[in-house]
């Protein structure tokens, strides 16, 4: 199976909430409450958040395998420091849970680092994100070369926290 790589516009926010309807409820309904994980998708994922996130400058990237989405990235450009190094944030990497462990989020993850390298203003730049504390994906982001560079406890409204490391990687 080859798995290919594609930009995503606004024309994709469906695929993308399909998605997320399995992927992200499968990696956060043994963390968060379900109250917690539906108040987060419609956060984050409804259609008229999707459409804002695309106006404010995420990137999405879609994976696919024959057709098929099998995963999706968001990554925005947030600053550049005064040490001049452009300062990317990977809001969202997430694998349908049938091709978790065969690579597609290595893909991922790769095509964000060549985005920011292409897309950087400056010499030097750095990828955050968030993760949450107990998600698996944590050993995930270490391997690829993540540091965590610290922890926060981060109210997101209707007395619902996210819980997270915060990590990094210099490119």
């Amino acid at each position: 199976m080859t798995v290919t790589i594609i930009p995503a516009t606004t024309v994709d926010i469906p695929a993308i909430r399909s998605m997320a309807e399995i992927a992200f409820r499968h990696t956060y309904s043994s963390i968060l409450t379900a109250g917690q994980v539906d108040y987060m998708m419609e956060w984050m994922y409804s259609t008229e958040s999707l459409e804002k996130q695309f106006m404010d400058g995420h990137r999405f990237f879609i994976a696919v395998i024959n057709d098929a989405p099998c995963g999706y990235l968001s990554i925005q450009k947030e600053r550049v420091t005064e040490d001049d190094v452009t300062v990317y944030h990977l809001h969202k990497l997430y694998i349908m849970p049938d091709r978790q462990a065969c690579g597609t989020g290595k893909m991922l993850f790769n095509e964000a680092c060549e985005y920011v390298s292409k897309d950087k203003e400056t010499a030097k730049a750095r990828i955050e994100l968030n993760v949450n504390r107990y998600n698996k994906a944590l050993g995930f982001y270490l391997k690829m070369g993540m540091k965590i560079a610290e922890e926060g406890d981060f109210a997101i409204g209707n007395g619902y926290y996210m819980n997270d490391y915060i990590m990094s990687l210099e490119l």
